[in-house]
C-alpha cells in the first residue's frame, strides 16, 4: 500500500476532508468528555521545524501526548538536515526510526523532495506556498458554528500568500465562493489560479470584496521571512485592514478568522478580533482537534 502524505489540502479528496472535519469535531467531543483514546500507542512523529511556531508545535506535540503517543521536536540545531545533509538522507533515516514526519519549512520543494524519500506519513506543517493544517482547523471551526460552507462567500483580506492559497484549495474541494482582496503587486501564484478560477474572484477594492460575506479571513502583512519588507508592506495595505467597516458591509452574521500570531492596528482592529464575530479562539483551539483527525487518518491502519 502506497504512503499517504498531506503536503496540500488537494492531496484529500472532498470527501476525505469533509468526513476529516467531522470526524476533529467528534474527537473534540471526545476530549472535552474525558473519553480515553489512545490509537497511537507506540507511535512516534518527529517534528522538523525550519520555521519556528506556537500553534503548530504544541497542537501537533498535544495530540500525539493525548492519542498515547509521543513526539520529537527538532529544530535546524538538532539535526543533520541544518547543517547541510541532504533532504533525501535526513528523509530516509528519520522515516526508518518513526511512523510519520510533521515538516514546517520555507520552500515547498524541500517537504516535496523529503516526502518522495520518506517511507513513512509526511505531514506539511507550514511551507512558503501553502499551510493546510490551519485551514482544516479553519473549516472544522465553520462547520461548529455555521454547519455546510458549500455555496456561501468567503473573503480573503490581504496577501495573496499561504493562507489565501489554501484557501483557494478549500474553495474548491468545499465548493464555496472565495473572494481575494489583495494589492495588485500581492496577488496568489498563478498556478493557484489556475488551479481554482472556477472558485475564486481576484478584487482589489477591500470594500466590495467583503460585500454580503459570510466569512472574513485576514493573516499579518509581513510573514516570517519579510521582516525586511515591513514598512513598504504597511504602506501598501493599509486599506485592507479588517476593521468595523469591513465587517459591516459583510452580512450581519458574518464570522471572522485570523491563523495568529495577530497584529492589533495592522491587518486587524482590536474591535475585531476582539469583538463578538470573531471565532479566532476556537480556531486556534481546534488546530489540535483536526491534526487529531488527520493523525488518526494517516498513521492509523
Amino acid at each position: 500500500m502506497s504512503v499517504r502524505h498531506f503536503l496540500t489540502l488537494t492531496d484529500l479528496s472532498s470527501e476525505e476532508l469533509k468526513q476529516l472535519l467531522h470526524r476533529a469535531i467528534e474527537l473534540k467531543r471526545m476530549h472535552k468528555a474525558g473519553e480515553s483514546y489512545l490509537p497511537l500507542q507506540q507511535k512516534v512523529l518527529a517534528m522538523v521545524f525550519e520555521k519556528s511556531s506556537t500553534r503548530t508545535r504544541v497542537s501537533f506535540e498535544t495530540g500525539m501526548a493525548q492519542f498515547g503517543g509521543h513526539a520529537l521536536f527538532l529544530s535546524p540545531r538538532d539535526t543533520q538536515l541544518g547543517r547541510g545533509e541532504p533532504i533525501e538522507d535526513s528523509a530516509r533515516v528519520l522515516s526508518s526510526m518513526v511512523d510519520g514526519i510533521m515538516v514546517r519549512t520555507f520552500e515547498h520543494e524541500k517537504i516535496e523532495t523529503f516526502a518522495a524519500y520518506s517511507s513513512v506519513p509526511v505531514i506539511n506543517g507550514l511551507t512558503d506556498d501553502v499551510h493546510p493544517c490551519q485551514l482544516l482547523a479553519d473549516m472544522q471551526t465553520w462547520l461548529e458554528h455555521r454547519g455546510d460552507i458549500a455555496g456561501k462567500t468567503v473573503t480573503w483580506v490581504g496577501d495573496g500568500n499561504n493562507m489565501c492559497h489554501s484557501y483557494m484549495h478549500a474553495a474548491r474541494l468545499l465548493d464555496f465562493k472565495l473572494h481575494i482582496a489583495c494589492p495588485e503587486a500581492y496577488q496568489p501564484q498563478a498556478a493557484f489560479i489556475d488551479e481554482t478560477r472556477d472558485h475564486i474572484e481576484i478584487l482589489h477594492d477591500p470594500v466590495e470584496a467583503c460585500r454580503d460575506a459570510d466569512l472574513i479571513v485576514t493573516d499579518v502583512w509581513a510573514s516570517m521571512g519579510q521582516e525586511d519588507e515591513q514598512r513598504k508592506r504597511e504602506a501598501d495595505f493599509a486599506p485592507y485592514q479588517v476593521n468595523d467597516a469591513l465587517l459591516q458591509v459583510a452580512k450581519p452574521d458574518a464570522l471572522f478568522m485570523h491563523c495568529l500570531p495577530a497584529h492589533r492596528g495592522e491587518e486587524v482592529s482590536a474591535g475585531v478580533i476582539d469583538g463578538p464575530q470573531s471565532v479566532v479562539w476556537d480556531e486556534a483551539e481546534n488546530r489540535l482537534h483536526a491534526q487529531k483527525a488527520l493523525l488518526e487518518f494517516l498513521l492509523v491502519q
